[in-house]
């Protein structure tokens, strides 16, 4: 992972790392509903129209995804801290299949974060991740791949 902040900036640092453990909870280890109340403010403000507003209906969210798809994960590949800000790009995996082959959802992940280090705003934008022959699937199928750089 590459971690791009300056270590003398406490708050960056501790907003980094509250989310980096709001990951790791509400996603890897299947914990959403805790995670969210010790990580995400009460009126947390979501921008992603699949999601209602709050920590209550994040945990929930994540709860039930995580509760029907025992496979389902993150892996933080960048993250960038600033200040009140977390940009964090990512790979979510089966979160929406159990297929073991699964080429997960790239997403860039946008926080604004309180003065008690918790989540109070989130925008994203996600991408699915294609293969060699079907890089775009939403786009249209069966494009291949126009360069061997990978999304992450």
């Amino acid at each position: 992972m590459i971690e791009i902040l300056d270590t003398n900036d406490k708050r960056a640092v501790r907003n980094k790392n509250n989310v980096l453990a709001l990951y790791e909870g509400m996603i890897n280890e299947k914990k959403s509903e805790e995670a969210t109340a010790k990580f995400v403010s009460p009126d947390y403000i979501q921008h992603n129209p699949l999601i209602p507003n709050g920590a209550a209906a994040l945990g929930q969210f994540f709860g039930k995804v995580t509760t029907e798809r025992a496979r389902a994960r993150v892996v933080v590949h960048r993250i960038i801290s600033a200040g009140d800000y977390v940009w964090a790009h990512v790979n979510f995996l089966n979160l929406f299949n159990d297929d073991p082959n699964d080429t997960g959802i790239a997403g860039v992940d946008i926080y604004k974060m309180d003065a008690n280090g918790k989540a109070i705003e989130h925008w994203d934008t996600l991408q699915i991740v294609g293969d060699p022959k079907n890089s775009a699937p939403l786009i249209g199928p069966n494009i291949p791949r126009a360069n061997s750089n990978g999304m992450f």
